[in-house]
C-alpha cells in the first residue's frame, strides 16, 4: 500500500512572509484557505489583475496587493510561496525561481511542483486538525474536514484549556507529568 510520507507542521504564519502570485479563482481560494486558518498571516499578492472578493479580503486582512505581472524581485525576503495563476509557463517559472532561492513554493494544481500541500482543516479554539491526501484527492480531504468539524464539539477548546491550567499545576519528572496527563485523557476517545 502506498503511504503518505509528508511531515506535517504547523507554521505560525504572522512570523513568516507568504507571497501569493494570482489575483483571480485560484488566489483567491488560496488566500481565503490561508486567511481562514491564519488571519493574521503576512501575504503579499501579486498579479495582474484581482477579483474584486480579492480585494475585500485584502483590505479586511491587511493583505498588501501589488498590481503587477510576476517577477522573480517579489520572492526577495519571502519564505513561502503560493503560485496560483492560471497560465502553467509563469507557474513553472515561479516554482524554478522559487527553488534556486530556497523558498517553499505550492503550485496549485501541480502536486509535482509543491514542496508542501494545503490540506483541509478544521479548528474549533486551540484544537487544529490537519488532513492530508499526499495531493492526491482535495475532495477527500474536504468531506473528511466536514465529518471532523460535525464530530468534534465546539467545547474542546474549554478541555484544552482547563487541562493546560493543571497541566501547569503538576509537579514531578516530564515523565511523571505525561503519565497525569495521560491518565485523564485515556477516556477521552472511547474505542
Amino acid at each position: 500500500m502506498e503511504r503518505n510520507n509528508l511531515y506535517p507542521i504547523f507554521l505560525k504564519m504572522n512570523k513568516i512572509q507568504t507571497l501569493i502570485v494570482g489575483g483571480g479563482n485560484v488566489g483567491l481560494e488560496k488566500l481565503t484557505f490561508l486567511l481562514k486558518s491564519s488571519p493574521n498571516s503576512n501575504v503579499v499578492m501579486v498579479a495582474p489583475f484581482f477579483k474584486d472578493e480579492v480585494k475585500i479580503l485584502a483590505k479586511e486582512f491587511n493583505v498588501t496587493l501589488i498590481l503587477k505581472a510576476y517577477n522573480e524581485a517579489f520572492l526577495c525576503d519571502k519564505d513561502l510561496v503560493i503560485a496560483a495563476t492560471d497560465n502553467l509557463e509563469v507557474n513553472q517559472q515561479i516554482y524554478k525561481d522559487a527553488k534556486r532561492r530556497n523558498v517553499l513554493i505550492n503550485v496549485a494544481d501541480t502536486p509535482e511542483l509543491c514542496d508542501f500541500y494545503l490540506g483541509g482543516i478544521v479548528t474549533k479554539g486551540n484544537v487544529k486538525v490537519a488532513i492530508s491526501t499526499n495531493g492526491k484527492s482535495p475532495t477527500t480531504a474536504k468531506r473528511l474536514r466536514e465529518f471532523f468539524e460535525e464530530v468534534l464539539p465546539d467545547d474542546v477548546n474549554i478541555l484544552v484549556e482547563n487541562l493546560n491550567t493543571y497541566r501547569k499545576t503538576l509537579k514531578g519528572s516530564f515523565e511523571q507529568k505525561v503519565m497525569a496527563l495521560n491518565k485523564i485523557t485515556e477516556t477521552l476517545i472511547s474505542k
